[in-house]
């Protein structure tokens, strides 16, 4: 066994450690929603102004079989947890109105009807970890100026909203600016490695039993 020092520690530990701050996100609305050719603004302003997010969340169910006495614990179906992004709004409501009018296709405000095909009010999601350097060794003037490498992606397939929050509004908010949560149900995540030109686009299926 390895006898563990700070120094060994130090040159195992890649690009210093990831950071949660160096993310962006980005959503693929729906073709098939009334509106969406005017989308292409918030998808792009989707990658400033969304503020948080997370790594999705997986999880395989557990199946107890009783056996005389004890309970032997086999691997059940695998589920996922919502996507939920924080976005900063601003006076356009560019973003916000976007996603309202992806909740609207879904499910009309005055009359109850909406899309009912999947494919039709599906999207898609992606989140990038970004790395505190531009390049790694081979990967040298393959970047453009002020580009970051992106070390792993996750995409989050078939998802839509289920949750537009609130907004807070109050006279004893100054010095803040509006920001608002948005909740996404995700049939399955795609990963993809560290990008870079020797990178062979594989993509490891972690959903849906490899069924996309």
């Amino acid at each position: 066994m390895a006898i563990k020092t700070l120094s060994r520690f130090k040159s195992r530990l890649n690009g210093g450690g990831a950071r949660p701050n160096l993310f962006e996100a980005n959503i693929t609305f729906p073709d098939g929603l009334d509106g969406a050719s005017w989308l292409q603004g918030a998808q792009e302003d989707f990658q400033f102004f969304c503020k948080a997010t997370s790594m999705p969340a997986a999880t395989i169910g557990v199946v107890d079989v009783p056996f005389r006495g004890r309970i032997l614990k086999v691997a059940g179906d695998r589920t996922f947890e919502p996507w939920t992004v924080t976005v900063i709004n601003d006076e356009d409501y560019n973003i916000r109105k976007s996603f309202e009018t992806w909740a609207e296709g879904i499910n009309s405000l005055v009359t109850g009807v909406g899309a009912v095909d999947p494919t039709v009010y599906m999207g898609s999601g992606e989140i990038r970890q970004l790395s505190r350097s531009a390049t790694v060794a081979g990967d040298e003037g393959n970047l453009g100026a002020g580009e970051q490498r992106v070390t792993h992606t996750y995409k989050c397939n078939d998802i839509w909203p289920s949750e537009i929050s609130s907004i807070d509004l109050s006279y004893d908010s100054s010095d803040a600016i509006e920001e608002f949560t948005v909740t996404f149900q995700v049939e399955y995540i795609t990963s993809h490695g560290v990008s870079n030109p020797q990178d062979d686009g594989t993509t490891e299926q972690v959903g849906n039993g490899g069924v996309a």
